[in-house]
């Protein structure tokens, strides 16, 4: 006889996402295995959230400062009550069957710390072909890595509350990358599983300018999560891709020596479009040729942004100290972090935040 499944907490952070925050509750209150709390945790959002929250049956720790995804994942998970913390994105609305999926393998494996799930191809709500693009990306690099991997991402992902409390709290130094410090931390006594048996559906960015803005403030962290990378880490973009896509531009230059250099760059430009065939069959495949033209261009620009992110970041890792994992400031002065130092419940719902229960 199976035994039981373990006991669920859905833990939601969200800040200025009234746009699909009813999606994300809704599909957490359609799910086969009932969550056993569902916290939202509001990072001090100036739109119709909490109002929005208050409509379900959900503990709302109403956050009055803006703290970070860190600092809201850490208020939830200390106010939770189940067996296993269920981490979901206030801009992601799950599959039916996401909950009893990731409460059963953590059951069946006691070995396995983590589980996370794979996102749609296609949007929650579509608002364009920046939207479409970033959506199968995203969809089609994580299945392509399904399986164990060595990096969590929390934005879909179930963790044992046990584990949890034994890897400590997120950093929360860290308003990007901070999955990727997690897992650096997780890895090395539990194992991690990405399976398209939990599955969300996505809402993302539909502006391009604001696309790039995010990644370019995404990749400062890259240096500090190099580590993680050579020890396996999963990455979302091929290397060779980045590398010819960082060369394209500046080799553009040797065209003033004479116009036959500027095959330099067309070359660059034509590698970085083959450097992975594998993810432009698959947007061929779904949306037609059309749309894999304009897929390869945009793609093109947010290798565009990774890169320059990355030389940003690795500017302010040398000249600034604060910058990074909290683990830098530790080192530099023997002194506790908010990764050393794990509040209790009742000093993050009374002590940093109001909780309520509607």
């Amino acid at each position: 006889m199976p035994r039981a499944r373990p006991s669920v907490s859905v833990i939601i952070p969200n800040y200025n996402y009234e746009k699909t925050l009813r999606a994300c509750l809704t599909s957490v209150f359609a799910q086969t295995h009932a969550p056993l709390d569902v916290i939202v945790v509001d990072d001090a959002s100036t739109d119709r959230s909490r109002d929005i929250a208050r409509e379900f049956g959900v503990v709302l720790i109403a956050n009055p400062h803006n703290r970070g995804v860190s600092a809201a994942r850490n208020m939830g998970a200390a106010a939770a009550r189940g067996e296993v913390l269920f981490f979901l994105d206030s801009d992601t609305a799950l599959h039916p069957e996401a909950l009893a999926h990731a409460a059963d393998l953590l059951r069946d494996d006691p070995g396995l710390g983590c589980v996370h799930g794979v996102l749609d191809p296609e949007p929650l709500f579509d608002d364009g072909p920046v939207e479409r693009y970033h959506a199968l990306h995203a969809h089609f690099w994580r299945r392509r890595a399904a399986g164990e991997v060595r990096t969590a991402f929390f934005a879909l992902g179930a963790i044992r509350k046990e584990v949890f409390e034994e890897t400590g709290p997120f950093d929360e130094n860290l308003r990007d990358s901070e999955d990727v410090e997690y897992s650096g931390r997780l890895v090395r006594s539990h194992r991690i599983l990405m399976t398209e048996a939990i599955r969300g559906r996505h809402d993302d960015v539909d502006r391009l300018g604001a696309m790039l803005s995010e990644q370019y403030r995404r990749s400062q962290l890259l240096i500090a999560a190099l580590g993680q990378m050579r020890e396996g880490g999963l990455t979302a973009n091929r290397p060779l891709g980045v590398l010819a896509a960082a060369l394209t531009l500046p080799t553009l230059l040797l065209g003033l020596l004479s116009p036959w250099l500027l095959l330099v760059p067309a070359l660059c430009a034509l590698l970085f479009a083959c450097a992975d065939p594998g993810l432009s069959r698959f947007a061929l495949r779904t949306r037609g040729p059309g749309f894999l033209l304009y897929f390869t261009a945009v793609h093109f620009l947010l290798h565009q942004a990774i890169v320059l992110g990355a030389a940003r970041g690795a500017v302010r890792w040398l000249t600034e100290p604060d910058f990074g994992p909290s683990v830098r400031r530790r080192d530099a002065t023997a002194s506790p972090t908010s990764t050393s130092v794990r509040p209790s419940p009742q000093e993050y719902v009374h002590g940093h935040a109001h909780a309520d229960r509607t």
